[in-house]
């Protein structure tokens, strides 16, 4: 059990500590998002190294160090839409006018070239383990691509809570595009299939004969993929989720750790 206790541990930690620094510098003054950006991007540069140092790992050390550069470039990806820095060809609010399908193309014009810098950043993990035994880098990339798509999904479509105080104030704009509701019909889709995911990665972790690799990396996307279907849950569900992160939430109030827009 204590071989599989650390690898847990140590996904839940870094995701939790990863998010809030993320949200941190998202939310520090203007003036530090160059900086912040700078840093981050020298941390990119070492994080890809680390893929492609991790690949042909085939023992434990390689799929810590595969989940941990994902993450790495994964965070790289969140700071650069939420300073600002790679949005869309339309960064502004939506026109009240827009129902349906106007509105979604609306939305997606706000962050599309984030989503090609997502896709571009997935094709670099993939060519630097491309043939190689460890690809857990991919794996991992993957899977945070996928559920955050879902989550924002489900955010569009209208869930109970908004957390609308993860915005940071320059991006308040986007707040319209969210829709509260009190379910939608991909919730139901998402959970289950982030449940049988998670459920079917924990039993390739458990399997006969798994490699040093294997065990450690399809028990951290295991955890990964089980707390990323719990953050769709906190979409939903009544809990102060943001108390999480309050540290890193300076000046919200009680309202924002239950979901309520400031």
């Amino acid at each position: 059990m204590a071989t599989y206790a650390a690898p847990v541990v140590y996904a839940v930690l870094l995701w939790w500590f990863s998010t809030g620094v993320i949200l941190l510098l998202d939310h520090a003054p203007r003036r530090t998002h160059p900086w912040s950006m700078a840093a981050a991007t020298l941390l990119l540069a070492g994080a890809l190294v680390m893929v492609r140092g991790s690949a042909g790992d085939t023992g434990a050390g390689g799929a810590y160090t595969a989940f941990t550069a994902a993450l790495v470039v994964w965070g790289w990806q969140e700071m650069s839409y939420y300073m600002g820095f790679i949005s869309g060809p339309r960064p502004v609010a939506c026109p009240p006018s827009l129902r349906g399908s106007e509105r979604f193309f609306a939305a997606l014009a706000t962050s599309l070239w984030h989503e090609f810098a997502i896709v571009i950043g997935g094709l670099a993990i993939l060519a630097l383990v491309w043939g190689q035994p460890n690809k857990f880098a991919l794996w991992t990339y993957a899977t945070l691509v996928v559920m955050n798509l879902s989550a924002r999904l489900n955010l569009f479509l209208g869930v109970r809570n908004l957390h609308s105080e993860f915005l940071p104030d320059h991006l308040g704009y986007l707040a319209c595009y969210l829709t509260r509701a009190p379910m939608n019909r991909l919730f139901p889709v998402s959970v289950t299939l982030g449940t049988a995911a998670a459920a079917l990665l924990g039993r390739a972790a458990i399997a006969d004969e798994v490699l040093a690799h294997e065990l450690i990396g399809f028990t951290v996307l295991a955890t990964l993929m089980a707390l990323a279907t719990l953050e769709h849950w906190f979409l939903m569900l009544p809990l102060p989720s943001a108390a999480l992160w309050r540290w890193s939430l300076p000046g919200r109030g009680l309202d924002g750790a239950r979901g309520t827009p400031d």
